[in-house]
């Protein structure tokens, strides 16, 4: 079951979906630091677009861990990828919170900056980074609420979970977070 909520002129959305398969301006990648395929959403994206998006990141030749990236979605229904490294988990001491949050801002942040409307997220680091989803999804959420503001132009976001796990804790993270819906 899908949430969304109104965030001044975005909709921001709680989905269930295939993220490779999502009609958007872009899609974020949860990427590694030497953007090349990897397993978890990472291989599923670059599955999906082809080796053209691999040989693009090549090009690139890297990103920090809190940063990203964009390039073209090639075969894939979204425009463009926008591959954000996020942090592994080592415990929550590290700054992962800091990093994770910075993936999600400097999407934004990226989308703003090429005039893209639409984004769709993954649930970022909760794989085999091994981020907590709670934890993961309670940043995530604030800091997609805290970036929208400076980023007009991005009208839709969209967290997409490929399991029910991610789903549920982004789903309790937006009801805590974000604004009520307008039928509360």
């Amino acid at each position: 079951m899908a949430i969304e909520r109104r965030i001044g002129n975005a909709l921001l959305r709680v989905e269930q979906a295939d993220i490779t398969r999502l009609a958007v301006d872009a899609i974020v990648n949860a990427a590694n630091a030497s953007l090349a395929p990897g397993g978890g959403v990472c291989g599923a994206i670059h599955r999906a677009a082809g080796p053209e998006l691999a040989a693009e990141c090549a090009a690139i030749g890297g990103c920090a861990t809190g940063d990203a990236r964009i390039t073209r979605g090639h075969r894939l229904p979204a425009r463009h990828v926008i591959h954000a490294v996020g942090p592994v988990w080592h415990g929550g001491a590290d700054g992962e919170a800091q990093l994770l949050r910075a993936c999600y801002q400097r999407g934004i942040a990226i989308a703003q900056a090429h005039g893209l409307a639409s984004i769709a997220f993954p649930a970022l680091s909760t794989g085999i980074f091994g981020y907590p989803p709670d934890a993961a999804a309670t940043v995530a959420v604030r800091a997609v609420i805290d970036a929208l503001p400076s980023a007009p132009g991005v009208r839709r976001v969209i967290l997409a979970c490929f399991g029910p796990e991610n789903e549920r804790a982004l789903t309790r993270a937006l009801e805590d977070l974000g604004p009520p819906a307008a039928d509360d």
